[in-house]
């Protein structure tokens, strides 16, 4: 028999399931609560466990918790075995495994990337030094991201108006950055591209302090673009910067923390490569 002078959600031992703190917050499902008492402490008892002793152990009534106990079953978050006594299902494994892998991290930049555009909404790319010349190699699209045509693998033009061109003209030598420009020259692809040598280096000098470069407006009206150099090495070919696109009004709201976020990720992103 129950004990009705337990409230439902309560503990009836020392042992088992401790009771809510006093902060807890407000419009709570209740229903949630028990079943999550119950998966505590079916989960403590490996050799099974009745449904009496549960429904007693976790202050419910005995109808709550068949209710509940029927639904994990079915949902294979618990088993109930031919005694009828009620263990930890398969779906919990499963939980854990994605638990597990997600606290790992990526084991690959492929993985690095797909968890970056998630979790920013922003699209994010790779870029290095391909025959000379800076060009995208790997893009993974974001939601919140506007698309920008042009940025696809194999892009290599107009690096000195790219947040992730300009991160890599920052690693050549001032005269290898001039060659550079007046070989390819500095189009005109906005109202805002810098057009004059003298202008991007003054700008490269100044993002250059926090390490995370930037273009506003300056590849494609109304699209923001921030980059990071992830390796730096004497051979311009194993140079790699990481960047993702984002709205203009973005990148100027979230600098802050945006010049952060991408730090971190050129650190997280170095032993994948």
């Amino acid at each position: 028999m129950v004990d009705q002078r337990q409230p439902e959600g309560k503990s009836a031992s020392q042992g088992g399931i401790q009771p809510l703190t006093q902060n807890e917050p407000t419009k709570m499902i209740q229903s949630v609560q028990r079943a999550l008492r119950i998966m505590e402490y079916v989960g403590a008892h490996s050799g099974g466990v009745s449904a009496q002793r549960i429904a007693f152990e976790c202050g419910l009534n005995r109808a709550t918790a068949y209710n509940l106990l029927r639904t994990l079953v079915y949902e294979r978050y618990l088993r109930r075995d031919a005694m009828g006594r009620y263990a930890l299902g398969l779906e919990v494994s499963d939980r854990y495994n994605e638990l597990t892998h997600a606290m790992a991290g990526p084991r690959n930049c492929g993985e690095f990337m797909r968890r970056m555009a998630t979790e920013t909404g922003y699209t994010t790319f790779v870029a290095r030094f391909v025959e000379g010349r800076p060009a995208v190699t790997s893009v993974t699209e974001g939601n919140r991201s506007p698309h920008v045509e042009d940025l696809i693998v194999g892009f290599d033009d107009g690096a000195h108006a790219t947040a992730l061109g300009k991160a890599l003209l920052s690693t050549l030598r001032p005269h290898e950055r001039s060659g550079f420009l007046k070989s390819m020259g500095m189009r005109k692809f906005t109202g805002r591209t810098l057009t004059e040598p003298d202008l991007l280096e003054q700008d490269l000098m100044v993002y250059g302090e926090s390490g995370v470069y930037a273009e506003m407006g300056q590849f494609q009206e109304g699209v923001g673009c921030a980059a990071v150099v992830v390796r730096d090495d004497e051979d311009p070919g194993e140079r790699i910067v990481l960047a993702a696109a984002m709205p203009l009004e973005d990148i100027g709201r979230f600098w802050p923390v945006l010049t952060k976020r991408m730090r971190r990720a050129a650190v997280e992103m170095q032993p994948l490569l």
